[in-house]
C-alpha cells in the first residue's frame, strides 16, 4: 500500500508515474532505509521539510547501488504527483539550492515541452556551487547551471532515462516559444547607453574641463580603479556566457547538421536499395528469358534427334526384312529326302533301349537303366 500511486494522480506519458523511473530503480528504493522511514506518510506539504534537509543530490552509489535520498524524494513526489504550483516554487527557491534542484528534476521528468524550456532555462543564471554522489560513493563539486544543462541535452540524468522533448529550435519554428533573451542583453544596453553618454558629455565639454579632470584627487582615483574593476568583471562575466551561448548554438548546429546528414545518408541507402531491387528484377526477368530460350533449344534438339532415330529404325528394319526374305528361299532336293532316313533312325534308337515297352513298370525300369548304360529288359 505504501508504495502505491495516489488514485487521483493522473497518467505521465500514457504511464503511470512511477513508471518513469527503471524497475530495478523502482525496486532499490522501495527497499532503502530512508524511503521505509523518512518518505512515508509524506504529502506536497511536508516534503518541503524533507527536500530542506538534503546536503547532495545523486542517483545510485556502492556496489549495490544504493539509491540516494535525493532519488527518494524524487520517487515520492512522482507518487504523490504534487500540483504545478507546489512544482514552480519549488524551482523560484532561492534560498534552499536543492529544493530548486529537486523541483526542477521532477519538471523534467513530467513536465512538458514548453513548460522545460520556460522554467528551467532561467536557471542558467545561477551558479551556486552543489555536492554530487558519484556511482563509486564519493562526492564532486558541481554547479547548478551544469545540472540544467544536463537535464536540457543529455539523454540520462541521475541514473533515469530522461524523457524526449523537442528541439528548442523546433518549438520556436512552431511560434510556440520565443527566441531566447540572454540575462546580459540589459547589461549591453547599459554599457551602450553610458559610452553615449560620455562621448556627449565629452564633446560639451572644452579643452579647460578637461585639463580639470587630468589634476584629480586619490578619491577619485580610487574611484576610478573600482569602477574600472567593476567594468572589467563584467565585461569577464559577459564574455563567459557569450562563450556559453556560442558553444550551445555550435553543438545545436553540429547536432542538426549531424541530423540532416543522416537523413540524406538514409535517403541515399533508400535509393541505392531501391536501385539494386529493380537491378536484381530486372536479371530476374533476364534469367527467366534466358532459361526459356534454352528450353526451347533443347526441346527442339530434343524433336530432331527423335526424328533421326525414327529415320534410322525405319532403314534398319527395311534391311532386316530384306534379308528374312532372302534366306526364306527354297531348298535343294536333295536335303529334303534326308530328313526322313533321320527320323526311321531316332525311332529304331528310342525301340532298342526299351523305354517304349508295353508294360509300363519295364518302360521305367528301362528308361533308368538307360540312363546308368546298363542294357535294357525284355
Amino acid at each position: 500500500m505504501a508504495n502505491r500511486t495516489d488514485p487521483t494522480a493522473k497518467n505521465i506519458r500514457g504511464t503511470n508515474p512511477q513508471n518513469l523511473v527503471e524497475k530495478i530503480l523502482r525496486s532499490k528504493i522501495y527497499q532503502h532505509t530512508y524511503w521505509k522511514e523518512q518518505c512515508f506518510g509524506l504529502t506536497a506539504e511536508t516534503l518541503v521539510d524533507k527536500a530542506m534537509e538534503l546536503d547532495h543530490l545523486g542517483g545510485t552509489y556502492g556496489g549495490n547501488r544504493k539509491p540516494t535520498p535525493f532519488m527518494c524524494l524524487v520517487m515520492k513526489m512522482l507518487q504523490i504527483q504534487p500540483e504545478k504550483d507546489i512544482v514552480v516554487e519549488f524551482i523560484k527557491n532561492e534560498d534552499y539550492k536543492y529544493v530548486r534542484v529537486l523541483g526542477a528534476f521532477y519538471l523534467r521528468l513530467t513536465g512538458t515541452d514548453i513548460d522545460v524550456y520556460r522554467y528551467l532555462e532561467p536557471l542558467y543564471n545561477d551558479y551556486r556551487k552543489l555536492r554530487q554522489k558519484l556511482t563509486d560513493g564519493k562526492f564532486a563539486l558541481t554547479h547548478m547551471d551544469e545540472i540544467i544543462d544536463e537535464l536540457l541535452t543529455k539523454d540520462y540524468s541521475c541514473d533515469i532515462a530522461m524523457p524526449r522533448i523537442k528541439k528548442r529550435w523546433t518549438l520556436e519554428t512552431l511560434a510556440a516559444l520565443e527566441p531566447r533573451k540572454s540575462v546580459l542583453e540589459d547589461d549591453f544596453e547599459e554599457e551602450e547607453e553610458r559610452e553615449e553618454n560620455e562621448q556627449l558629455d565629452g564633446l560639451d565639454n572644452g579643452a579647460d574641463e578637461r585639463d580639470h579632470y587630468h589634476e584629480r584627487s586619490p578619491a577619485r582615483e580610487r574611484d576610478r580603479d573600482r569602477d574600472r574593476d567593476r567594468d572589467r568583471d563584467r565585461d569577464r562575466r559577459r564574455d563567459s556566457h557569450r562563450h556559453r551561448d556560442r558553444d550551445y548554438d555550435r553543438d545545436y548546429d553540429k547536432d542538426y547538421d549531424r541530423e540532416r546528414g543522416r537523413g540524406r545518408e538514409r535517403d541515399r541507402d533508400r535509393d541505392r536499395d531501391r536501385y539494386r531491387l529493380r537491378d536484381e528484377r530486372d536479371y530476374g526477368h533476364d534469367r527467366e528469358r534466358e532459361r526459356e530460350r534454352e528450353g526451347r533449344e533443347r526441346e527442339r534438339r530434343d524433336r530432331d534427334r527423335g526424328r533421326r532415330r525414327s529415320h534410322s529404325r525405319s532403314r534398319s528394319r527395311s534391311r532386316d526384312r530384306k534379308r528374312h526374305a532372302h534366306s526364306s528361299s527354297p531348298k535343294r532336293r536333295g536335303d529334303g529326302a534326308e530328313e526322313p532316313k533321320k527320323k526311321k533312325k531316332e525311332k529304331k534308337e528310342r525301340k532298342d533301349d526299351g523305354t517304349d515297352h508295353p508294360d509300363p513298370e519295364i518302360a521305367e525300369a528301362n528308361k533308368l537303366r538307360a540312363s546308368l548304360g546298363l542294357k535294357p529288359l525284355k
